[in-house]
């Protein structure tokens, strides 16, 4: 079994030897990484080039969907993710999603639980997660982290790329959109990555965009799935949100013991 480990990247050189170095240190499993950067102007080409076995391109694209969607592309791995370059896995990780992917092989999908950190990794928090369905994804909203989700290849191959009009909530859109082509969400209830969260992140930035790309993504859904409109309207969405949030809590407390 390969994994394919996709990172696009613009400008954040900084951070990028910590996410090298977690692929670099997972054991037990074939890989290949690829970086994708969109022509960044900082120390990022310099800390590429320490690495010689890194497969990449700088050039300019079209948002860091399209990024990720030209390492899609380029993979030849059995599986595939993300990992934005201020993120990083945790040692292990790879050997754990490969054993648990060889006992379901109905998964196509495959996500586990983040650990939050700060700029300097001191560990914030972890996220605790539960198995998903689409009532969690469209409802409660991006509810499991893309820096720790994996997909079979054949999702690629099949055409189902990320919606390049989609800049912060791409992840969300490509759930949904996968949930309504009927494939199987698998979780593994242990943490494989580290989440950075600092004042220059995306999710930190543009947060309003992230409001209104969520609605977008929700609306769509439910517009394919032939769902009454009501549930397009925002005051819905959000009274839904908390009762799908609370039917959240109570699976983690099933499957963890835990409200958080």
């Amino acid at each position: 079994m390969k994994f394919s480990i996709i990172t696009p990247s613009f400008n954040q050189g900084r951070f990028l030897p910590d996410c090298v170095e977690s692929v670099l240190s997972q054991s037990g499993v074939e890989l290949e990484h690829i970086v994708t950067d969109a022509g960044s102007t900082d120390a990022t080409l310099e800390v590429i080039g320490c690495y010689p076995d890194l497969q990449w391109t700088s050039e300019p694209d079209n948002g860091m969907s399209d990024g990720i969607n030209k390492g899609f592309l380029k993979a030849t791995g059995d599986w595939v993710m993300w990992l934005n370059c201020d993120d990083y896995l945790l040692p292990g990780a790879l050997a754990k999603v490969a054993a648990y992917i060889a006992q379901h092989p109905e998964a196509y999908i495959v996500h586990g639980d983040c650990i939050y950190v700060a700029e300097d990794k001191k560990p914030i928090r972890r996220k605790y997660d539960t198995p998903v369905d689409e009532w969690d994804l469209l409802f409660v909203g991006c509810c499991i982290p893309s820096t720790a989700t994996f997909y079979r290849r054949e999702i690629i191959e099949s055409g189902h790329l990320l919606d390049v009009s989609y800049r912060n909530c791409m992840d969300w859109e490509y759930y949904l959109r996968l949930t309504r082509v009927g494939y199987h969400f698998g979780y593994i209830p242990e943490a494989l990555a580290g989440f950075r969260w600092h004042e220059e992140s995306t999710t930190q930035t543009h947060w309003q965009r992230m409001i209104a790309e969520g609605l977008r993504a929700q609306r769509e859904h439910i517009a394919s799935r032939g769902l009454p409109d009501l549930l397009k309207n925002a005051i819905a969405l959000k009274a839904l949100r908390k009762i799908f949030q609370v039917r959240r809590v109570l699976k983690r407390v099933l499957a963890h013991g835990r409200i958080s």
